[in-house]
This record gives C-alpha cells, structure tokens and sequence, in this order.
C-alpha cells in the first residue's frame, strides 16, 4: 500500500480585485484590471463589450512593462 504524507497547503493571501467581466450573459469571460491592455477592453472570447466589476482573488502582481497606466 502505498501512503503519501501530503504538507498543509500554505495560506495564500485574497484579496478584492478589480476586474473585467463579460456583459454577454452566456460568456464566463473575466479578467483582471491590472492585466487589461485598453482602457475599455473587448471581451477576448465573445468580442463583447466588458464592464468593470470586483472578485475575490489570490494576489497577483503584473510587472510586465507593457502594463496599461491609468
């Protein structure tokens, strides 16, 4: 038999996010603020329009030059 000692997960830290949601309701399409490339971004999925929501979410830092400023 075979046994496996699994170590406690770490407790990763939430947060509430700004984020990007579809406004098609039959698309689950969502992304964060941080992450967008436009100011008003199109839905990758469907190419709807988007509206700016909040999610729970894991932490998540974007250092990647091409970030959009607002």
């Amino acid at each position: 038999m075979y046994y496996s000692r699994k170590r406690p997960l770490e407790d990763i830290p939430m947060e509430l996010t700004s984020i990007w949601s579809c406004s098609n309701e039959a698309c689950k399409g969502w992304m964060r603020d941080n992450f967008a490339l436009a100011i008003l971004p199109v839905c990758p999925q469907c190419q709807s329009v988007m509206v700016k929501s909040e999610k729970m979410l894991s932490v998540l830092v974007n250092t990647s030059p091409n970030q959009f400023k607002q």
